[in-house]
């Protein structure tokens, strides 16, 4: 049967990928200030495809961005959550691009678009297995293909506890991470949270000019960038007291293999793997500061700074966020105004990946792959809504997985998708729930 369904998917994928092409021209982002129609074509579209594979679809919300529904039971048979966001992030400037963000190509076996990867291949894997299964589907399914994971509103939360009646299952699948390398398939276990605050530095009442007061009084981009300084020590680790660590991961992420995929140079004590997955880190994610052109010779009074920063899985978004805050007042620099303002905040998630779900999804994973086993990783992004959905659906095994590699450049310039990869998690899936639908039970 396991080839007779891998023909199956062989026979579908063209399609599969012609209908991930149709995802990809929709300009689907869902970052505030972006025009929001697109997000309702991106969901009618969904709610479409899923519909056609005899599920029973309708396009939901709860005052934020449009998700989408889609069910199909088998009384007496065990019930999976297939889950993934139609939401993308915006797309920086086309012309970095090489080419249009949002008219799919096809080059060297990867196809470039923005979402190619994150996370419209997500919601195709699963309408590949669903297709490639068709009437002889064993388990009964329930997707959820979310609208606002890349930019949230707090309304889908709300929204997954107005239909926790709908949304009961066994299993759910998540497929909106990665895997370890191109032919080697991973099981991620665990995902970072992250805090996103905003910090504004004041230091005068109003712009003066630098030669006449200049020494005298500070300057807010000074001030601000010291504070920033005052994040990381002087090896790179994060210097905000009390933020939580969890023990180190088993795999290691080699140095070389880091440089090669961002060509940065490593910073920070401990392996690469403990300090992308399981501690602390800060970013920022924007300033705004005066800028180059046009600039004068005057001191500027306020500035501002866009901080983002990722937490250990288990840590609690608030706490740590009051963390933050408390390691600013604290290195307020000569006496200037300082606030913290808290613009998100989603936690981190620690999955159990022990049982006979985990035992069947690795054998999946390793047919799909020409026999390779897959490592089990963690991520240091966040899915904010897994915590939501892990208290909605408290009985469900939760499985992450997904099609990005290290070079889909998801959230980037030129994102991709390997279509070979691709190709490998749609099987994956597609045994998955053909043998699961086979099993007495997935407990």
């Amino acid at each position: 049967m396991e080839a007779e369904f891998t023909a199956r998917l062989d026979a579908v994928m063209p399609g599969v990928r012609a209908d991930l092409e149709r995802l990809v021209r929709i300009p689907s982002v869902s970052a505030p200030g972006f025009d929001f129609s697109p997000i309702d074509r991106s969901a009618e579209l969904v709610a479409a495809l899923l519909s056609d594979c005899g599920l029973a679809t309708r396009v939901v919300a709860s005052s934020g961005r449009p998700a989408v529904l889609g069910t199909r039971l088998l009384p007496g048979r065990p019930t999976v959550l297939l889950y993934a966001h139609h939401d993308v992030q915006p797309a920086g400037d086309p012309a970095l691009w090489t080419s249009d963000p949002f008219e799919p190509a096809e080059r060297d076996g990867r196809l470039y678009g923005r979402g190619a990867a994150d996370d419209k291949a997500g919601i195709m894997v699963h309408i590949a297995a669903l297709r490639a299964l068709g009437d002889d589907l064993g388990v009964g399914v329930v997707v959820f293909v979310e609208g606002e994971e890349e930019y949230g509103t707090g309304a889908t939360p709300r929204l997954l506890r107005e239909l926790r009646s709908e949304l009961q299952a066994d299993v759910a699948i998540v497929t909106d991470v990665g895997n370890w390398a191109v032919g080697v398939p991973a099981v991620t276990t665990s995902l970072r949270g992250h805090v996103t605050a905003m910090v504004e530095v004041r230091t005068l009442s109003h712009g003066v000019h630098s030669g006449m007061y200049g020494g005298a009084v500070p300057d807010a981009v000074i001030a601000l960038s010291r504070l920033i300084s005052s994040f990381h020590d002087d090896a790179g680790d994060v210097a905000i007291d009390g933020l939580k660590t969890e023990p180190d991961p088993a795999v290691e992420y080699a140095a070389d293999r880091l440089l090669a995929e961002t060509g940065g140079t490593p910073f920070g004590t401990g392996s690469a793997a403990s300090r992308m997955w399981s501690r602390p880190a800060v970013s920022i994610l924007g300033m705004e500061v005066p800028p180059i052109e046009g600039a004068t010779s005057t001191l500027t009074p306020v500035a501002r700074a866009l901080v983002s920063l990722r937490i250990a899985p288990t840590e609690d978004p608030l706490r740590a966020f009051s963390l933050l805050e408390d390691h600013v007042r604290r290195h307020i620099p000569w006496g200037a105004s300082v606030s913290v303002t808290r613009r998100g905040a989603a936690p981190g998630l620690a999955v159990d990946s022990s049982g006979p779900v985990y035992d069947q999804i690795r054998v999946a994973l390793r047919d799909a792959w020409d026999g390779v086993d897959p490592v089990e990783t963690g991520s240091g992004g966040s899915i904010p809504l897994m915590l939501d959905l892990a208290e909605v659906i408290p009985d469900a095994t939760i499985v992450l997985n997904g099609v990005e590699d290290p070079d889909s450049r998801a959230h980037g310039i030129d994102e991709s998708l390997h279509l070979g990869e691709f190709r490998r998690a749609c099987l994956a899936e597609t045994l998955f729930l053909h043998r699961l639908g086979s099993s007495p039970s997935p407990r």
